[in-house]
């Protein structure tokens, strides 16, 4: 048997990515479906962008935060959906060693800075029913930029070590990487080197932040629904609810799909290895394209905003 020493340590210079590999047809069919839902993703989220600018009764924290989860679903959307057309439409397929770490540290880093985005709009929401009258005091502007700065820089810092984990690793002869995007797992499993801890640094951060989050997001609404069950008057707490209702959904919609491709990927053996790679298409999709729609059509304010936006053009 060859020992390490005599693979070829030439530095690789580009991926293959083989989408689908089992049934590569599905990409023509796939492609216009995938297309209309990127349009409506980012016409969608510009559209919720340019509103908040423009109408200056938006001009609040919550939709500032409502701005973030806009901003970080565009650039997931440019960094995946741009790709895995062009390999649709024109079969190219070859992405260079940069990009495919480059696009794999903002997938990595994104996804985790929702999260986040969503933990800070929780304890909005949390600051606003359970204390009302410290919350302009306390949810202000700079409150904002601080917590814009803490969703960054906590996530970038701890995404950061996977790519560069990955780039590190010696890949010895295959570049053809059987995803339609650069996933940790899928570059990886083609060095010769040990990757047990790459994996591992991937398995403990994802799950420290994202766990974090959505453990603060529970306490949150457990405060929320306790304080909500306190109030006597009559349908107030269903008002109080309701201004929830936009966040708490897109909160339950973005960990349910996040939940199914995580058993997805576990069940890799029982499932057609194709499944989960269109499963992590589309959570880097749909997100994006539902998150402004359910708020373009819960909140009223941002509705009558849109309506303004339209008539003046």
């Amino acid at each position: 048997m060859a020992s390490p020493s005599n693979y070829s340590t030439a530095p690789v210079s580009e991926f293959l990515l083989i989408c689908f590999p089992n049934y590569q047809s599905w990409q023509h069919w796939l492609s216009l479906p995938l297309s209309l839902l990127f349009l409506l993703a980012m016409g969608a989220n510009a559209t919720l962008l340019i509103t908040i600018r423009l109408e200056a009764s938006l001009h609040e924290p919550v939709y500032y935060l409502l701005s973030l989860l806009s901003l970080l679903d565009m650039v997931l959307c440019l960094t995946v959906i741009p790709k895995v057309l062009a390999i649709f439409w024109f079969d190219l397929r070859s992405i260079s060693f940069s990009a495919c770490f480059l696009q794999m540290f903002i997938m990595n880093s994104f996804l985790t800075m929702e999260s986040c985005t969503f933990m800070v709009m929780a304890y909005d929401r949390y600051v606003a029913i359970c204390h009302p009258l410290r919350y302009p005091s306390i949810i202000t502007d700079q409150f904002v930029v601080r917590a814009t700065i803490f969703v960054v820089a906590r996530n970038g810092l701890f995404s950061l070590p996977v790519p560069v984990l990955s780039s590190r690793l010696r890949y010895c002869a295959e570049n053809i990487i059987k995803n339609c995007i650069c996933t940790n797992l899928s570059v990886s499993k083609l060095s010769c080197d040990d990757i047990t801890f790459n994996r591992l640094y991937q398995f403990v951060a994802g799950w420290t932040l994202l766990g974090s989050d959505l453990l603060l997001i529970v306490l949150s609404y457990a405060f929320i629904l306790k304080a909500v069950l306190r109030i006597k008057a009559e349908g107030a707490a269903a008002k109080a609810l309701s201004t929830c209702g936009s966040h708490f959904i897109l909160i339950l919609f973005f960990s349910t799909v996040l939940l199914v491709l995580v058993i997805t990927n576990l069940a890799r053996k029982k499932i057609p290895p194709d499944v989960p790679i269109l499963l992590n298409i589309l959570h880097h999709l749909i997100p994006p394209a539902l998150n402004p729609i359910v708020y373009g059509v819960r909140t009223k304010e941002i509705k009558q905003g849109i309506q303004k936006l339209l008539r003046r053009l």
